[in-house]
């Protein structure tokens, strides 16, 4: 009887949910890098991840860099960079100074809906708070999460949002990885 209205009751196995804090960063368009070569500042740059995913380098060019580590965009331009250097050894460092590709989107019934962009892992809640919170036509119960899976196919996890704010199940409150939409009816 205490259901009855309520909606169904979520059947989803959150703890298959990878957490994206556990990961290993990648280097994403609009993020702001700094390759830096030892002992040659000239050939050193603080450049941002075109929309192509390519970074322009003083005397390489344009160098393929979303996707990758820092560690494999540092071997990838220190092995081009033999071509134009007498030693034939150079020490690269790549360092992500600002990381810009970490985007996720809230849209539907909520005050402020869009892209976002953050510096840092957010959660469910506080997506939807950072939206301006749920506005009055807002479906709680029937929220869902648009996750990709590949190539042009998501998943639907879906969110009942009354639990997350009671702190009833703090599985349902998950951490947004990149690309996510989450989606308030």
């Amino acid at each position: 009887m205490l259901a009855a209205g309520c909606g169904p009751p979520v059947l989803y196995d959150y703890a298959k949910e990878k957490d994206p804090r556990d990961n290993t960063y990648l280097i994403d368009q609009a993020d702001h890098l700094r390759v830096s070569v030892w002992r040659m500042p000239e050939l050193s740059a603080d450049v941002i991840v075109r929309p192509d995913g390519a970074i322009t380098l003083p005397l390489l060019g344009d160098v393929h860099a979303a996707g990758l580590t820092t560690a494999a965009l540092q071997e990838r331009v220190a092995l081009l960079l033999p071509r134009y250097i007498k030693d034939g050894s150079a020490d690269v460092t790549v360092t992500v100074l600002e990381p810009n590709g970490y985007r996720y989107a809230v849209v539907g019934n909520v005050e402020r809906g869009g892209v976002f962009v953050s510096r840092y892992h957010v959660t469910v809640a506080e997506a939807v708070a950072l939206a301006g919170g749920l506005n009055r036509y807002a479906a709680p119960r029937r929220m869902l999460i648009l996750r990709a899976d590949g190539k042009r196919k998501f998943r639907r996890i879906p969110i009942d949002f009354t639990r997350v704010r009671s702190g009833e199940h703090p599985d349902e409150n998950l951490i947004l990885a990149p690309g996510d939409f989450v989606v308030v009816r």
